[in-house]
């Protein structure tokens, strides 16, 4: 449940953070896996113990029209990098790309899955989705100075 992980963090950091980007954040898987399911509850009392709120989000699956509605697209793995470039519209696969491209800082291109790092695997993710996240914000801003 990485990313929806990725989606409450990102949301709560722009609004405390970057109250001046006008953005929408929401989180897709590839598979139809989990489909209309909460977060994993270790996922949600990681996150809670954060301050980050988890509780409505509920699983989907990206939507053919998500390429066109969002101006990125981000993978937490090189695995669903590589199913959304397959799936994005030639138009828009300039759109997807890591997660992780945005914390070079952190060594990592990819979040790791939290099932399988033990009892600080969700406190782990959330790290490095917080570090994605204030480099993605980094980049709007940038982005927003440069419009």
């Amino acid at each position: 449940m990485k990313l929806n992980s990725a989606e409450a963090v990102l949301r709560t950091l722009a609004a405390r953070e970057a109250p001046e980007l006008s953005i929408e954040v929401d989180s897709a898987g590839t598979a139809g896996y989990h489909i209309g399911d909460p977060p994993d509850p270790r996922s949600q009392e990681a996150a809670r113990r954060r301050g980050y709120d988890m509780a409505r989000l509920r699983a989907r699956i990206v939507q053919p029209e998500d390429f066109e509605r969002f101006d990125l697209l981000l993978a937490m793995d090189r695995s669903n990098l590589e199913v959304l470039r397959r799936r994005a519209p030639p138009a828009y696969r300039e759109r997807v790309r890591l997660f992780m491209e945005f914390a070079p800082e952190t060594g990592l291109l990819e979040v790791p899955d939290p099932y399988y790092g033990g009892p600080t695997g969700f406190e782990q993710v959330l790290d490095l989705v917080e570090a994605a996240s204030r480099g993605l914000l980094d980049h709007l801003r940038k982005r927003a100075r440069a419009a």
